[in-house]
C-alpha cells in the first residue's frame, strides 16, 4: 500500500511511505512525478537504487516494515529523503569517496557508487536509518542517460 499526503499550500516537502516491496514502479513514478521529463529515467535509476537497498538491506525485505520518502523540489535542485525501519547499518563497503570504482567481485558497494554518479549530494545516516540525496538541474545540463 502507498500513502501519498497532498501537499498543503505553502509547504514545501511532500511525503510518502509504502510497505517494503519490490515492486517499485508506482512509487518512482509519483517521486518522479515533478522533475523534467529529460532527467527522469537517470533520477529513476538512481532512485530505484536507493529503494531497493532500503527495502532489501535496510528492512530485510519484511513485508510489516515501511519504507517513508520526504521530496522536495526548490528552484532547480530536488531532494529525496529515504528511511528504512532497519535495525544494524548496511555494509558500508564500496563507499569510499576516494575509491573510483566499486568492487566488482562483492554484491554490495555497487548502488552507493552509482547513487554518487547520478546524484550531486548523497548522505548516509546510520542513526537514523536515513539516505538524503540531492540533484542540481539546470537548463545547461545534460542527463548521462540521454
Amino acid at each position: 500500500m502507498i500513502v501519498t499526503p497532498v501537499r498543503p499550500v505553502g509547504r514545501k516537502w511532500s511525503n510518502l511511505s509504502f510497505t517494503s516491496t519490490l515492486y517499485l514502479a508506482p512509487v518512482l513514478d509519483l517521486l518522479l512525478d515533478e522533475v523534467p521529463p529529460a532527467w527522469q529515467p537517470e533520477l529513476r535509476l538512481g532512485l530505484q537504487e536507493a529503494l531497493v537497498n532500503a527495502v532489501k538491506h535496510g528492512n530485510s525485505l519484511d513485508p510489516c516494515k515501511q519504507i517513508s520518502v520526504r521530496c522536495s523540489s526548490i528552484s532547480q535542485m530536488y531532494w529525496w529523503i529515504i528511511t528504512d525501519q532497519g535495525q544494524d547499518p548496511p555494509s558500508a563497503s564500496g563507499t569510499d569517496g576516494d575509491e573510483p570504482t566499486p568492487c566488482h567481485d562483492l554484491e554490495c558497494g555497487r548502488g552507493f557508487y552509482i547513487l554518487r554518479k547520478i546524484f550531486d549530494s548523497v548522505s548516509w545516516d546510520s542513526n537514523s536509518h536515513q539516505l538524503t540525496l540531492g540533484k542540481k538541474i539546470d537548463s545547461s545540463a545534460k542527463p548521462l542517460l540521454e
